[in-house]
């Protein structure tokens, strides 16, 4: 039941490997199998989003023609990594700084293609996941200090 608990965690847009990898972990489940069950989960919800884009993107765009306002600090922040740093800076920073079912979506609205996109988020997402998969680990607090630097 755990492990189905932390594929379904790393599953949700804002919690993904962030949370779900360190909750395994404590939860018990081997180190390495927590960053394997978690990076499945969060990947295969990209994958859906990547397969799905044009649905999700005229979704979207209805939305936003509702929603008048400004656009917000996530998506500045998204656009801002994606003129400096294109695919792979907005891929290894999105999932830490706007989550990254947003980067994956940003990325492909901005005009990278499925395959770039799958790519650069699975290379993410396996790096973020080893990432936290050791900080956990290591016991390292990275909640706080992620609350501490960026909110």
């Amino acid at each position: 039941m755990t492990y189905l608990l932390v594929f379904l965690i790393a599953a949700v847009p804002g919690f993904e490997v962030l949370v779900a990898v360190p909750l395994g972990i404590l939860r018990g489940i081997p180190p390495v199998l927590a960053v394997i069950i978690g990076f499945a989960g969060n990947a295969a919800t990209i994958l859906l989003e990547i397969i799905v884009f044009k649905k999700l993107k005229e979704w979207w765009e209805s939305k936003k023609k509702k929603d008048v306002s400004m656009p917000s600090k996530r998506t500045v922040r998204a656009e801002n990594i994606w003129r400096h740093y294109g695919i792979p800076g907005l891929s290894l920073l999105g999932p830490i700084l706007i989550g990254s079912h947003l980067a994956t979506f940003l990325a492909l609205a901005l005009g990278s293609t499925k395959k770039q996109t799958a790519f650069w988020m699975l290379i993410s997402l396996a790096v973020w996941a080893i990432i936290f998969g050791i900080l956990s680990v290591l016991g390292v607090d990275i909640f706080s200090w992620m609350r501490q630097k960026f909110i």
